[in-house]
């Protein structure tokens, strides 16, 4: 099985399963060698079209172990992530489940915080030991992943997640005086999980401390060039001393993890954000792109606010039709507190004001504008300003060129660009590095932020893009599917428009487990939190994507959720977990996938565990499953090296056929044993240019594989293939697809109640 070589399936005499692979094991012995890409695709080494889909690992990760609500803003630098996302000896534990419910891709999460916690350049050797330790287990089930440097309003210490303290001190910051000032919610960290405030996290961004951190990380020598600090002894500019200490760091992580085979690559950032640069004005943020909910001051209050200046701030609240509206105007910072240090680089001076962006009028007491477009124009030469080209696009092909210098150059690189943005049209090939796969997010931002689901969803992506009203609104569990399917086509598309024939892996989506007021936290039952993760996944399987849910934490609960700012999104609990399991203690679980008990903790396994072609020897074209049946149906053709009819550039359902010699005939499927056991498998197999056309086929339920050995060579050969029980599943709910399905017996009453009336008028 080397590189040059051909898979053992090229054989004549080849019989299915005769290897020792699996659907989902992405070990180089499996795979021939490293995955890598190629056109829109992830390919092995045979050239066999790979589906990987994982879960991000893990929203616990944000958090350190030793996190204290009383002191964490005093103790910053005295943290540990040693154990995030679990302890290493409950790894193996852990992978074996995720390998049994064929999630062996992982986008694993570290923070610069977990990193660097200690100051500029002082590096946790005891967490690199542990991250190092718990990538070496990979192999052993099959695994790999991609490690990403996550953030979330920069920091926990600016109400998310990511950057350690010392660079909010080092712009100058009082980290104690964030949250009384205003340039910050910190609520949703200071006490992790504990929901102060539903989903108000995100307004953090248009906040003080993170918009000034991101501005000042990406444009600060640009937009405040007077932003001078010490380092060792030299005078650099904060947005060279924070970019320079974040690329140190993670040359620091990629050495550390250097030769682990269970590494495919790296991600470079976690939803970046633009912070002010770009703002059109001082005084409101866009409705339709940052969330206003709770405080929501314009950046000009923002700036009164932290420079110590009570400040009349609006607050809004949710709402119909709109999803929030101006509740009232409430004054802030009564006690006139700085959030800005007299020792800091500014002398207590907000760095806003000392750039002449705004001043304080005594007289009238209250803020003043003096450079509106402020941060819309580059200051040096007038030029408007675009994040992407000025920003973004160096600082991704500036990372990517030191990983590779470390990691070797067929390491792949992960990107994505603003959060609910499509993939922007300037990110041409010289702006971006070889070997890049685009890596969106995408959620159901409506059923986000009112925390349920019902038969009724919402095209919110349509919507913000002038989609007319009535037609984004979705009946039906059929429609909820094609509505998310919809959307993440169109996330997909967009990307190929872009990017050309590149890879694109949906890096994060998921749904809120508490939805629906809490609801089967007290029942027990998650049947709409099921039916929303099928239409998800669904909706991922229609856009023939690769995906990482989000997210598998091992210390979910339901009081804390993922213990970060009041989410909920891991469907596997812990507290499940303990409440099924009733082995005496040192009882040693067996990790071999056929063992039940892995799946205890795990919720809506029916909607997360499916079926799915993981190694096609030739290009996917329809994927299709219906969980209340288990009837799963695949489509894939022989690749052709002329160009297929009808293809239109970004097409998910017509992609090209042109493809690199594939040198393996077997099609390896992921048929779970959650589904099969006590099952018959029923294959049905044709193909478009031979009706006569045969499929060898085997199915070893120990590897959870179903492998597919067709007969038909010609190019161009469409494969349809369908996979049924002999005893169907049970139905979990009815799938209906209209308000007439729903409601026929109320609108039957109702026409009959108004044909008597007619008859009794007539009579």
């Amino acid at each position: 099985m080397t590189e040059a070589g051909f898979h053992p399936s090229s054989s004549p005499s080849f019989k299915p399963g005769s290897t020792r692979s699996s659907a989902h094991d992405w070990t180089e012995d499996a795979t021939g060698g490293n995955i890598r890409i190629h056109g829109r695709h992830f390919i092995d080494a045979w050239g066999r079209v790979c589906a990987l889909r994982g879960v991000n690992l893990s929203g616990s990760s944000k958090t350190p172990v030793n996190h204290d609500p009383e002191t964490w803003l005093h103790d910053h630098r005295n943290v540990t992530f040693v154990g995030r996302p679990f302890p290493l000896d409950e790894a193996r534990e852990h992978f074996a489940r995720l390998r049994r419910w064929g999630l062996t891709f992982i986008r694993f999460m570290v923070t610069w915080e977990a990193l660097e916690h200690a100051g500029p350049g002082q590096y946790d050797t005891e967490y690199l030991t542990y991250l190092r330790s718990i990538f070496a287990l990979l192999p052993q089930f099959g695994m790999t992943a991609f490690v990403s440097m996550h953030q979330d309003v920069w920091s926990r210490y600016s109400g998310g997640s990511g950057a350690p303290g010392w660079t909010l001190e080092l712009a100058g910051f009082d980290l104690t005086a964030l949250e009384e000032t205003g340039a910050a919610y910190i609520g949703g960290v200071k006490v992790p999980g504990v929901e102060v405030d539903r989903g108000r996290w995100p307004t953090g961004y248009q906040k003080l401390a993170c918009s000034t951190m991101n501005t000042l990380f990406w444009a600060g020598e640009m937009f405040a060039p007077k932003m001078l600090v010490d380092r060792n002894g030299e005078k650099v500019h904060v947005q060279t001393f924070l970019q320079d200490a974040y690329l140190d760091c993670y040359d620091w992580l990629v050495n550390g993890l250097n030769g682990l085979e269970g590494i495919v690559g790296f991600e470079i950032m976690n939803e970046p954000h633009t912070g002010y640069i770009g703002l059109p004005s001082m005084h409101q943020f866009d409705y339709n792109t940052d969330l206003h909910l709770n405080d929501v001051p314009s950046a000009l209050q923002s700036f009164m606010l932290g420079a110590g200046y009570p400040t009349l701030v609006p607050h809004w609240t949710r709402s119909f039709p709109m999803p929030t509206s101006l509740k009232s105007r409430n004054m802030r910072n009564l006690n006139g507190r700085k959030v800005w240090r007299a020792d800091g680089p500014t002398a207590g001076q907000c760095i806003w004001e000392s750039h002449g962006v705004w001043g304080y009028d005594k007289a009238k007491k209250e803020g003043v504008v003096l450079k509106e477009a402020y941060f819309t124009r580059r200051p040096s030469d007038g030029e408007p300003v675009n994040w992407y080209t000025d920003c973004w696009y160096p600082f991704v092909t500036r990372w990517a060129k030191r990983v590779r210098s470390i990691a070797g150059e067929d390491k792949i690189v992960f990107a994505e660009g603003i959060p609910n943005e499509f993939c922007p049209r300037s990110w041409t090939p010289d702006k971006r590095p070889a070997n890049m796969v685009f890596a969106p997010h995408w959620y159901d931002l409506n059923a986000l932020f009112a925390k349920a689901f019902s038969r009724l969803s919402i095209n919110v992506q349509g919507l913000s893009r002038g989609l007319p009203v009535w037609k984004a609104f979705y009946w039906g569990h059929n429609s909820a599917r094609e509505n998310y399917a919809l959307q993440l086509k169109t996330i997909v598309e967009e990307g190929y428009k872009s990017l050309g024939e590149n890879p694109v892996l949906i890096g994060e989506t998921g749904i809120p487990m508490d939805m629906n007021e809490k609801e089967a936290f007290s029942t027990r039952d998650f049947a709409w939190q099921e039916r929303m993760m099928d239409a998800l996944v669904t909706g991922l399987e229609r856009a023939l994507v690769g995906f990482t849910l989000w997210n598998y934490n091992p210390d979910n609960v339901d009081s804390h959720g993922d213990h970060w700012n009041g989410e909920n999104f891991s469907w596997f609990s812990k507290q499940e977990y303990l409440e099924k399991r009733r082995e005496k203690a040192g009882f040693q679980l067996r990790l071999d996938q056929n063992n039940e008990k892995l799946d205890e903790g795990g919720r809506i396994l029916h909607a997360v565990v499916r079926p799915y072609a993981a190694k096609v020897a030739g290009i996917p074209l329809r994927q299709d499953y219906e969980m209340n049946t288990g009837v799963w149906k695949f489509e894939w053709a022989n690749p052709s090296h002329e160009p297929r009819a009808g293809d239109t550039s970004g097409s998910v359902a017509k992609p090209p056929l042109s493809h690199i010699p594939i040198r393996a005939r077997e099609t390896e499927v992921f048929v779970p044993l959650f589904l099969s056991k006590g099952r018959k498998l029923l294959i049905t197999y044709s193909s478009s240019k031979d009706a006569q056309a045969e499929c060898d086929w085997s199915y070893d339920a120990s590897r959870q594989t179903l492998f597919v050995v067709p007969e038909d060579k010609t190019p161009g050969a469409v494969h349809r293939l369908k996979v049924e029980f002999d005893t169907p599943l049970e139905r979990r709910f009815k799938v209906h697809s209209s308000i007439w399905m729903d409601f026929w017996h109320w609108w039957a009453g109702f026409m009959g109640i108004i044909f008597g009336l007619i008859w009794v008028l007539v009579l």
